[in-house]
């Protein structure tokens, strides 16, 4: 079997709305980050992930732009956590991105779950960046029929460097939305019938909104990593 890019999950691009885009990155990076460069990162519309082998050949998803329906679950997709602190978050965001059961779990039912992690606040949520990251209809199908899943193992998740200067900065500016931006490095390893399989380092850059005494909830993630 030749070699290719692995999980389609995460070769999808990252398709970007022009009025969330600018609202995510106005709150959460002119705000907080001012760094000209990771206002690039949140409001490009460009930016693949890199991935390596799979026994299906990529193809680009088709976002999902309105919530779905949970009426069928959420399959092997866990609940989110009950956590107060955007790093723990992020780290536990990260292991639902980088994860997925198609043995166990449909597409629906796994869009349904990766939804219920998002913030409630419509104003700032960004659905569509999140549901991008989820191949369309046609490519889960053939994940299925080759009984295709993935795990990952979280490494850290840390405040990229320009995050915590702004903050530093201009402490009380989070607290228009109390969005940060988190950094988080792992490991993916892929799997399907037959005994193929790979893994491969994974990093991204998500925006988890932390309000005070209220669990965390995912609003974005960036089409590139802040260091």
């Amino acid at each position: 079997m030749p070699k290719r890019s692995l999980s389609p999950l995460h070769r999808a691009t990252t398709h970007w709305t022009t009025g969330r885009r600018i609202l995510v990155a106005a709150v959460v990076i002119t705000a907080l980050l001012g760094a000209a460069g990771l206002t690039a990162w949140f409001t490009s519309r460009g930016g693949q992930s890199k991935t390596g082998a799979s026994p299906t050949a990529p193809a680009p998803s088709s976002p999902a732009t309105t919530a779905p329906k949970a009426s069928a679950g959420t399959g092997s997709v866990p609940a989110p956590p009950k956590l107060t602190d955007p790093l723990a978050y992020a780290r536990a965001a990260a292991v639902l991105l980088w994860s997925y059961d198609t043995r166990t779990t449909s597409r629906d039912q796994h869009l349904a779950g990766m939804h219920a992690w998002m913030t409630s606040e419509t104003k700032y949520t960004d659905w569509t960046a999140i549901s991008g990251q989820v191949p369309d209809p046609v490519l889960w199908s053939r994940m299925a029929d080759n009984a295709q899943y993935a795990t990952a193992a979280v490494g850290e998740a840390h405040f990229p460097s320009a995050f915590k200067q702004a903050l530093a900065e201009n402490p009380s500016a989070i607290t228009e939305a109390y969005i940060y931006a988190v950094t988080v490095t792992g490991k993916q390893t892929i799997a399907w019938k037959g005994g193929g399989g790979g893994a491969e380092d994974r990093a991204v850059t998500l925006a988890v909104q932390c309000r005070p005494s209220s669990d965390c909830a995912l609003v974005s993630l960036a089409p590139s990593v802040a260091p």
